[in-house]
């Protein structure tokens, strides 16, 4: 049981903090989900105009996309390097 287990692939979490409005971070959701649909993460989403220290500390950054808790991508997300960075973490 356990070497099962062993093998089973660690869930990788992909977060994109971003804001309403924002053609930029829209873009990146895009490149996000349909990366998602041939290798599987949890995606979460946080509005920086819900949290006023978060808005304060990226507001001229956005989208910024973190995974497994590390900044990897800032404005733009590229896929070719997306793909690369999940594929790895499996």
């Amino acid at each position: 049981m356990r070497s099962l287990l062993s093998r089973r692939a660690k869930a990788i979490t992909v977060e994109i903090y971003s804001k309403p409005d924002c053609h930029l971070c829209e873009v990146a959701k895009q490149i996000l989900l349909k990366v998602k649909q041939e290798i599987p993460f949890e995606f979460l989403q946080t509005d920086i105009t819900n949290d006023r220290e978060l808005f304060e500390i990226y507001k001229e950054q956005i989208p910024v996309v973190f995974i497994d808790g590390r900044k990897l991508f800032k404005y733009r997300v590229e896929e070719k390097k997306l793909r690369k960075i999940l594929k790895r973490g499996r």
